[in-house]
């Protein structure tokens, strides 16, 4: 029997290659997607690269440790992870309401991975096998690698490596960590000797040696009730995020001391060549066709990562705590290549969906001197200021796209990930700006204002509103220019923490100036790793220790989501009663300036269409920016939102390109 190009998803498969035993068995709460757009795809091709059985255990049926007898016991250990998201995000939404629908599932089927994922599938390999080796990973393992505020417990958990009873847990970008212990594992160390890997954790006894320099350590019975303890340790935490400043960081946990080494370096260009060069499939395991295919592939099965980290900094994005501030990014020839192999699929059209990553528009790191001290950690590149050595430079970007623009089979290139508007404005030199409006837009650019009271976006780690209201007006000046009819989708959030009912009410007054009515908002969302959620749970910044605002009562955050969407019907009796909190009681009422009308208020005859159909999406565009003095209705149409495709909502503060 020929061996399928896939790697093997049972037991059937893995004889059909000759194996006895795999050396690895990958167990997934996803679907096997092999794409580079897929955690497990990227780490197991890696290791086969590397000469090594890698097996895939792909959503086993957790409720028994049978399911993780499927290809025996594997000659060097399980490696495990939740999936491409925390499994808590996949399944429940910002109010703790259970999800209907699985991007990552065949079929979109919920149901298909438990609740802590990683923790339950540790628990039944232990159950199976004993002692074997397991490793973790992958984001909900990296997250949750240090004692943590959990939203959907409401309290502040262990790390994960304890609750799951696994022998090292990887975080941030594995290849090179997971390809070190591969092969100290092959040479037969014992995995409870290997203790001097960057980018793992262990736990050990207190007196054993550690082989980097400490920066602090903790006790996990002081975090959990020291909520001024607890932001003090992740601003330690995040600050040691780099590989070359940062240092070792431990906590105890009642007479064990959990250690996390400090970072891998990135990997540089030429190693991520070679990684996106692997043989992906570039699509879902065939078994999953009759349940209608895996939807997750959807949005990135057309689409290139090009490069990984960001050094926007935003408080509440993971980014930072998993892949890192530090950029780094592959050839021109390497992508071009990839967009090669994407063109020869046979259900192409001619279309890139996307060419890009965390953040599209970074290339290389901020500065040079990143290079050799490290991302500074105290200070954010972009916000509230570009900092004066950042180094802005759009031309390879530029020059990259245009070289996939040209390969033959390729009609267009669209750029969906989300361009920095605040480093795109910093550019002196304006032309990939115009060459972006002109020939890679699909008719919508999104962008990630977030909101416009300056206060709650410094709260976000954000640029202020200013620079937003720059390039909106340098966007419309463009597409006037050009002849073409385009609109922003702006991302918002609402209950961030900082954000007050007055804040959320100058939002509402911002979208009613700008005519623009968001078809959904995302609700803060406290995801584990992020400086917002320790914000969240203390009401502390942790990069600064001063105190925050925290909208954490459920009605509050109804009243804020509301009157970002103060003009739909249903919405109008928690506008009135926001407003009325706030002492804003003037915006109720028949005014142009009002959010609201009165409760019971008649409709007036000589409203105008555009006021008949409050409630309805509108986009702003060009025409309608152009006159917005004379209010002039912009076009109707559907707004895409930060939900609508390929994750759930919650899930772009996760976000990862591997």
């Amino acid at each position: 029997m020929q061996p399928s190009a896939f790697l093997p998803l049972c037991r059937a498969d893995m004889e059909a290659r000759g194996w006895d035993a795999p050396d690895f068995v990958y167990v997934t709460g996803d679907a096997y997607v092999d794409h580079p757009s897929f955690g497990v795809s990227i780490i197991s091709r890696v290791l086969e690269d590397a000469g090594f059985r890698v097996a895939i255990l792909s959503q086993p049926d957790y409720k028994s440790c049978d399911a993780f007898r499927e290809f025996g016991k594997p000659r060097l250990g399980f490696l495990v992870t939740s999936g491409n998201i925390d499994s808590m995000v996949a399944h429940y939404t910002a109010s703790r309401k259970k999800r209907s629908f699985d991007y990552y599932s065949p079929g979109g089927v919920m149901g298909k991975r438990p609740d802590r994922a990683v923790i339950v599938y540790c628990n039944r390999i232990r159950e199976a096998y004993g002692d074997v080796p397991i490793v973790i990973g992958g984001l909900e393992a990296s997250l949750r690698r240090f004692a943590h505020y959990d939203y959907w417990d409401n309290k502040v958990r262990r790390s994960i490596l304890v609750d799951s009873r696994a022998d090292l847990l990887t975080y941030g970008m594995g290849e090179n960590i997971l390809l070190r212990i591969a092969r100290l594992l092959d040479r037969g160390v014992p995995i409870r000797k290997i203790r001097d890997v960057r980018g793992t954790v262990y736990l050990a006894k207190p007196e054993e040696p550690i082989h980097f320099p400490v920066a602090a350590t903790f006790d996990y019975n002081e975090l959990k009730e020291n909520k001024r303890a607890y932001a003090e340790a992740f601003g330690v935490q995040y600050k040691n995020q780099d590989s070359i400043n940062g240092r070792a960081i431990c906590e105890m946990y009642d007479g064990k001391l959990l250690v996390q080494n400090p970072p891998m370096p990135p990997l540089e260009r030429e190693e991520l060549d070679h990684v996106y060069s692997l043989p992906y499939m570039r699509n879902y395991h065939p078994s999953y066709e009759a349940a209608g295919g895996v939807p997750g592939i959807e949005e990135v099965k057309f689409s290139i990562t090009h490069n990984r980290g960001c050094f926007g900094g935003c408080n509440f994005c993971a980014l930072a705590f998993h892949q890192g501030r530090t950029v780094r990014s592959r050839s021109i020839k390497s992508v071009v290549e990839e967009a090669k192999k994407i063109t020869q699929l046979p259900d192409f059209k001619g279309y890139i969906h996307d060419v890009g990553g965390p953040t599209a528009n970074f290339r290389y790191p901020a500065c040079d001197k990143q290079l050799k001290d490290g991302v500074c950690a105290g200070r954010k590149c972009l916000a509230p200021t570009p900092c004066k050595n950042l180094k802005v430079d759009h031309t390879e970007y530029m020059e990259l796209i245009e070289q996939i623009e040209a390969l033959p089979k390729v009609k267009k290139v669209f750029i969906r990930s989300g361009i920095r508007f605040d480093y795109l404005m910093a550019d002196p030199d304006d032309a990939f700006f115009r060459k972006l409006v002109k020939d890679n837009v699909s008719g919508q650019l999104k962008v990630a204002p977030e909101h416009c009271a300056d206060a709650v976006l410094s709260c976000m780690g954000k640029s202020p509103f200013s620079v937003y209201e720059g390039f909106r007006e340098k966007f419309f000046a463009i597409t006037k220019s050009i002849g073409k009819e385009q609109y922003l989708v702006p991302y918002l959030m609402s209950s961030h923490p900082g954000s007050t009912l007055t804040d959320a009410i100058e939002l509402a007054l911002c979208l009613k100036r700008n005519h623009y009515a968001p078809e959904q908002v995302q609700d803060y969302y406290p995801t584990p790793g992020t400086a917002s959620t320790v914000m969240y749970y203390t009401g502390i910044n942790p990069l600064t220790m001063k105190k925050v605002y925290v909208a954490t009562d459920y009605h509050e955050k109804q009243l804020q989501r509301a009157l970002l969407q103060y003009n739909r019907p249903q919405n109008a009796d928690l506008v009135r009663e926001a407003l009325t909190k706030a002492g804003r009681t003037d915006l109720i009422g028949y005014g142009q300036e009002c959010l609201v009308r009165p409760a019971g208020g008649e409709r007036r005859p000589s409203e105008s269409k555009r006021q008949q159909g409050a409630g309805r999406t509108k986009q702003t565009s060009a025409r309608a920016h152009e006159k917005k003095a004379e209010s002039r209705k912009a076009p109707r149409g559907k707004t895409p939102t930060r939900s609508t495709k390929g994750a759930p909502s919650g899930a772009r503060t996760q976000k990862k390109r591997k």
